[in-house]
């Protein structure tokens, strides 16, 4: 009798130090793939307010400058489906580590860079590694945490990295360039990237994946690569070529051609790159489509708002990113505390709605900014409900898009969700500041004021960016009612005393 009663408090205690083991490698994996994330997030935006200094420096024409930005872009959206899959079949951590890889090698390549050449060349391949790296992320997050409660509050953390992340990367940009010089926006990715990538391969589990015999659908890769990318092209180059014009259509139904022969590939392959019965989910179907034109309008605050706090209200570089920050901490409140408790209890749907009405009223509200404007009476109480309303939808959408994936697919189910947003934001991008601009045009051949007509473009811009996400809205409202988080069962709740009485 002594020694089964002195066994069983011994084996409690194992199972105890067990448990928080797991729970602590799990929590610091997941640490870590928000660190690789918020690096390439980061990127996004971080170089836009040194665009003018990169310019001076190094003698870009104006229309070769806006490809600092698109040579990332387009390499960054048009291999995030790819990526997904590659790491579904060869392992999500070696993808992830590989990714880092390569994004940091590059960012050091930018550092240095002496000429746009040398430049453009490295940011292509800075938006491969950053591809590689933020494709197979959200898959890992939810394999990590199968557990709704868990995985709620996992979701949140990666939707705060997603979704502040640009704002800090506007605030960390003005800081670094301002202080030191814009070849700090990229080294100080160096020793965040080496650091994650050694952290990478310690804490994230290994996996073996599926095997290429299982997906290595090479022309389906081709076709949907090259969909991808000639399409993000097609729309970043609208700026210059405008949306009727023989390059634009060309392309675009070059894109959509391509687009088309991948579906009809994926149809009839018998080991196909993207398996369509991840869209059977009307929940995912509907998740990737709401996202995007989510992303799409939010734009018209990410870029234009900045545009007007700098040429309108004269703030400088590190002024503008404090400005934008409030929008920041109020989605790191949202998405890391209280979003993921109301989608655990209410449901995704019901946290969504809510989420894309307040990112409506905020850019409804941003509409109104006059040319004399105040920041702290036109400006901030618009950016509040942004905030608000975004962190609410970002983890939303997330938990939605990933609902119905499998182990198998979440790596390709996590590229689709990256590829949405990314299209989504190279779409806003285009039409919102193509419309602000040609409006803004008009308004000075009228005769109004600089600030007045750069006033009244982006105003446009804020109300088409209103309007994309209320269709938003209107989809989400179609969504089947999802109920809250089933419970977790007894024996998941007390999983150490039930070892211990055994």
């Amino acid at each position: 009798m002594t020694p089964v009663t002195s066994r069983a408090p011994l084996e409690g205690a194992s199972v105890r130090r067990t448990d928080s083991s797991a729970q602590t490698s799990r929590w610091s994996a997941l640490a870590v793939l928000c660190a690789g994330q918020l690096m390439v997030i980061l990127d996004g935006t971080i170089v836009n307010v040194a665009l003018p200094s990169i310019q001076q420096d190094i003698g870009f024409s104006s229309s070769g400058l806006a490809w600092v930005v698109n040579a990332y872009l387009v390499p960054f959206g048009g291999l995030l489906l790819l990526s997904g899959r590659l790491g579904d079949l060869i392992g999500r951590k070696r993808v992830f580590i590989t990714g880092l890889i390569v994004f940091t090698a590059a960012s050091l390549l930018c550092g240095v860079s002496q000429n746009p050449g040398m430049l453009l060349t490295s940011r292509f391949v800075q938006g491969i590694g950053g591809a590689v790296t933020s494709a197979v992320t959200l898959g890992m997050v939810v394999t990590l945490f199968p557990l709704p409660k868990e995985r709620a509050k996992a979701i949140g953390v990666y939707s705060f990295v997603q979704s502040a992340g640009g704002s800090m990367g506007l605030l960390a940009g003005g800081a670094l360039t301002q202080t030191i010089s814009w070849h700090w926006i990229f080294f100080v990715n160096v020793p965040i990237g080496i650091v994650a990538a050694l952290l990478a391969g310690r804490v994230l589990a290994s996996e073996r994946g599926v095997g290429l015999d299982k997906g290595t659908d090479v022309i389906g890769a081709l076709l949907i690569t090259s969909a991808l990318m000639l399409g993000v092209y097609t729309i970043v180059e609208t700026a210059d070529y405008g949306w009727t014009s023989v390059h634009t259509t060309s392309f675009g139904a070059a894109a959509l051609a391509l687009l088309l022969a991948f579906v009809a590939r994926q149809t009839k392959a018998t080991r196909p790159l993207l398996p369509l019965r991840v869209f059977r989910s009307r929940n995912v179907s509907m998740a990737m489509g709401i996202q995007a034109l989510m992303v799409a309008g939010m734009f018209s605050f990410q870029f234009l708002c900045v545009l007007y706090l700098q040429k309108v209200l004269r703030f400088d570089e590190v002024h503008t990113g404090l400005g934008i920050f409030p929008v920041s901490v109020a989605i790191g409140a949202l998405s890391l505390g209280i979003a993921p408790k109301l989608i655990a209890r209410f449901g995704p749907r019901a946290v969504l709605l809510p989420g894309l009405s307040l990112i409506t009223a905020g850019l409804a509200a941003l509409s109104r900014v006059p040319a004399g404007g105040s920041y702290l009476v036109d400006v901030l109480p618009a950016l509040l409900p942004l905030g608000i309303g975004f962190g609410l939808a970002m983890p939303s959408l997330a938990t939605l898009a990933m609902s119905a994936a499998t182990p198998q697919d979440s790596g390709i189910a996590s590229g689709m969700f990256n590829t949405m947003q990314q299209i989504g934001s190279a779409f806003g991008l285009a039409v919102l500041s193509t419309l602000a601009t040609s409006h803004t045009a008009a308004l000075l051949g009228s005769g109004a004021s600089t600030a007045s007509a750069l006033t009244g473009g982006y105003q446009l811009a804020f109300r088409i960016g209103s309007g994309l996400v209320a269709i938003a809205l209107l989809l989400a409202a179609t969504l089947p009612r999802s109920p809250a988080a089933a419970p977790r069962p007894a024996a998941e709740k007390k999983p150490v005393a039930e070892n211990a009485a055994r």
